[in-house]
């Protein structure tokens, strides 16, 4: 099995410092498990006796015996036929811009499966499922939208979910009310936007706890987070693609839904109730589903009388 398979193994059961760690290498792999452990260990804030227990809970024999797995692997790519053939394909210049785009989308697409391990959509989802206070989100300028599409599904789950918006002085005083039974979820990719991370900054000093949706460089929100979500934002295209980052969202909420009980389906039936009775949508509207009957078949008028023609 390759070693990125087996740090996708659904099967783990890591610690919150052994994740740190297989999300760095999973984000920066194979290169981030190329140098010593002391410097994996730096560059994941953990300690140097993590990195080697987290080694051999995956299977190997110690560090040495991981790295020389990685290195094996490494060179098998290089001298790969295949990879040599992809190599030497003569690049897409006769494709429009847009399949080129869709095309790297789809790529970024890929890379954001591998980039952050199953158990951290689990935890993510347990933060966010049995939080006893508030659930609050934000974003920046373009991800404050994913932040909203969020809050669009789990306060179909939950109540307490409050979607910030765009951040104003005044929706800073919302610190006033947050503590550690509330979770803030961050949206902050590359340029990493000043006022969200002051927001989340403030957040932590006040022991609310964080999930953060980022890039592979990570926003120094990172630091403060307790799950960290990674997505690949490089396409062609001078401008990041936040579609990973919608996927990884939306994958979130199916985890979710695969888990909901009882109390969260009830909450469920209540809202649909609520909408029907207000005709939120098209299928709840009795007038519009009135109007929008299918006609029976069209009667076939008879012969018309003689008053009939001296009326027409």
């Amino acid at each position: 099995m390759a070693i990125r398979d087996v740090l996708m193994r659904g099967d783990l059961a890591l610690t919150p410092s052994e994740e740190k760690i297989v999300r760095l290498l999973l984000t920066d792999y194979p290169t981030s498990g190329l140098g010593t452990a002391s410097s994996l260990a730096r560059r994941a804030g953990v300690s140097d006796p993590t990195v080697v227990r987290l080694v051999m809970k995956l299977g190997y024999e110690g560090f040495p015996d991981f790295q020389a797995r990685l290195l094996a692997e490494v060179e098998a790519r290089l001298h790969s036929p295949l990879l040599m053939m992809e190599a030497k394909r003569q690049s897409g210049s006769n494709d429009s811009a847009v399949l080129a785009y869709l095309d790297s989308v789809t790529t970024a697409l890929q890379k954001a499966t591998a980039a952050t391990p199953v158990q951290t959509y689990e935890r993510a989802a347990r933060l966010l499922m049995e939080a006893k206070g508030e659930i609050v989100l934000v974003g920046g300028r373009f991800s404050r939208h994913i932040a909203g599409m969020l809050a669009g599904y789990l306060v179909q789950f939950r109540s307490g979910v409050r979607d910030l918006g765009v951040l104003s002085p005044q929706i800073f005083d919302t610190l006033a009310d947050l503590g550690r039974r509330d979770v803030l979820v961050v949206f902050d990719y590359r340029r990493y936007q000043l006022d969200v991370m002051a927001y989340a900054k403030q957040a932590a000093a006040l022991d609310v706890r964080i999930l953060l949706f980022t890039d592979q460089w990570l926003s120094p929100i990172s630091d403060l987070a307790e799950v960290t979500i990674v997505s690949p934002l490089e396409v062609a295209s001078p401008y990041d693609t936040l579609a990973p980052a919608i996927a990884q969202m939306e994958a979130l909420v199916a985890h979710i839904v695969s888990t909901l009980g009882d109390e969260a389906r009830a909450r469920i039936e209540r809202l649909e109730k609520v909408r029907h009775a207000n005709a939120v949508t098209l299928d709840s509207d009795p007038q519009e589903n009135g109007a929008r009957k299918t006609p029976g078949p069209r009667k076939t008028p008879g012969p018309k009388s003689a008053k009939q023609d001296d009326k027409a």
